[in-house]
């Protein structure tokens, strides 16, 4: 299978090249050239295996100048002891048709670890099969959780070094402190004054920068993401739907060939939605796929006019990780829903870099309200919501996943919906203990936050996952901080050129 760029598809290249390289060259973003079929009986036999071997069975359909004895190491050396368990990504009931898809039992508590655990196996191999020789320098932007994530999954791999950005003042405390206390020898961690767009826009432009890839060259080293626009990164999330639908199957939800379930994804950077999409495309019976986001609204708006406009407030919410305003990912919705048309998604993106706003075409907006549905809630009904559901059903929901429950809620309320429903849960309450706190025992609410990951688990019987716990007391490593125009010279320091 190849794969071409979004803003041109008469590139073609391997999926290792996609991999390690992250961007095209001209800015848009790889896709595979067609969508491959995951059928029925292939689903029933993979309900019969572990996570491990569903990972390798979707994978190997996108990854084919990977060998399956490659994809089952990698595989292996993602999903094996790192997972709190042997169900990497165990589906849980909260409510009669309500089965939330608990994807933060790894390494960093977050559904990042689904994917990043994998992509260092999976960037390492593709390296050796398209620039062996080279280092090669991961470069992140992140709302929260990703860079952690990334940081984690890089840490001391041979070949690599990884520089994170991230909002100084749009994270969480303890995404925070995950991130500047990690450690390894090839990691590089700084704050940018502003938000996570401005990080996000800042990493673009310096992948597609002649003049740094130039230095970056003349230092045998080159540039690729760990970010969700790299296609390494976002396979692996396809592999989860699967999963949970499979899950579904064993336990006697899903009875006969071609049932439904809607998936509900709390969204920001649009790629865990997107692979949902893509898992649906593949042939899982999804009925609807419900995107739901926090005060950013700017998805909700384009999914019901099919108007994106940025130039709107930004807003600093208790739901960090969705606190975006340019979603990266929709790029390659829009290229699929217009008929893989990458002129027309040129045209769209470049109206986006200069006014801010785009408009698709009828035909696409037609499509996206056949697939979509979208809902938000700002930060006092996502905290409402976490006390309801732990009140009525004893279930602790992280700030992010509360928000894809709020938005369920709103979904079930207007069409008055039976369907089974799969919540995609990205993160561990934990890693928001205040603003969870703060909504089911606000007078225990402190200033420090170890004493309140200490008095969540009094209140909630949920006990503290280890890499949060061990935190308390780590030294910190890095306390850099700069504005979004110096991101390029910060870059070239921390890779001592």
């Amino acid at each position: 299978m190849n794969y071409t760029s979004t803003r041109d598809n008469s590139v073609k290249v391997s999926a290792a090249y996609a991999i390690a390289t992250g961007i095209s060259p001209d800015g848009g973003l790889y896709v595979p050239e067609n969508i491959p079929e995951f059928t029925y009986d292939e689903l029933v036999e993979a309900a019969k295996t572990d996570y491990r071997e569903r990972a390798v069975r979707v994978l190997e359909k996108y990854l084919t100048d990977f060998t399956g004895e490659e994809l089952r190491e990698c595989v292996d050396g993602a999903y094996t002891g790192k997972f709190g368990g042997e169900n990497v990504a165990p589906v849980v009931d909260i409510a009669e048709n309500r089965f939330v898809l608990e994807l933060w039992h790894g390494p960093t508590c977050a559904f990042k670890d689904m994917a990043l655990q994998l992509l260092p196996h999976l960037l390492t191999r593709s390296v050796k099969k398209t620039c062996d020789g080279k280092e090669i320098v991961i470069l992140v932007a992140t709302s929260g959780d990703t860079g952690k994530a990334a940081l984690e999954g890089f840490r001391d791999v041979p070949g690599t070094r990884i520089i994170v950005f991230y909002p100084v003042e749009g994270v969480s405390s303890i995404q925070k402190r995950q991130m500047v206390t990690q450690e390894g020898g090839n990691v590089g961690v700084c704050a940018i004054k502003g938000n996570f767009d401005d990080a996000q826009t800042g990493v673009k432009r310096i992948f597609t920068d002649p003049e740094i890839a130039s230095e970056l060259e003349k230092h045998n080293m080159a540039f690729s993401s760990a970010n969700s626009i790299n296609w390494g990164r976002l396979a692996p999330q396809i592999v989860y739907y699967i999963s949970a639908y499979a899950d579904l199957m064993n336990k006697g939800v899903i009875k006969n060939r071609g049932d439904k379930v809607n998936v509900v994804v709390p969204t920001g950077n649009f790629g865990n939605i997107l692979a949902a999409y893509y898992a649906k495309k593949m042939g899982l019976p999804i009925g609807k796929l419900i995107c739901a986001s926090n005060s950013n609204n700017v998805l909700t708006d384009f999914i019901r006019t099919g108007v994106y406009d940025r130039n709107r407030k930004f807003y600093t919410t208790i739901s960090p990780s969705m606190d975006i305003l340019i979603s990266s990912n929709l790029e390659r919705l829009i290229y699929d829903l217009s008929g893989c048309d990458s002129a027309r998604v040129k045209g769209w993106m470049d109206s986006l870099a200069a006014t801010g706003r785009y408009e698709v075409d009828e035909d696409v907006k037609a499509k996206i309200s056949e697939l979509f549905w979208a809902g938000c809630c700002n930060d006092a009904s996502t905290q409402e919501t976490i006390k309801t559901v732990f009140d009525s059903r004893n279930y602790l929901s992280d700030t992010h996943t509360a928000v894809a429950l709020n938005v369920l809620g709103q979904y079930v309320k207007e069409f008055g919906s039976d369907v089974p429903a799969i919540i995609a849960s990205t993160a561990s309450p934990y890693k928001f203990a205040p603003a969870v706190l703060g909504a089911v025992a606000s007078d225990k609410v402190s200033e420090d936050e170890f004493d309140m990951l200490t008095a969540l688990c009094d209140v909630s019987g949920v006990e503290i996952p280890a890499p949060l716990a061990g935190l308390k007391g780590k030294a910190v490593r890095f306390d850099r901080v700069c504005d979004g125009s110096g991101m390029k010279d910060t870059v070239l320091d921390m890779l001592g050129i």
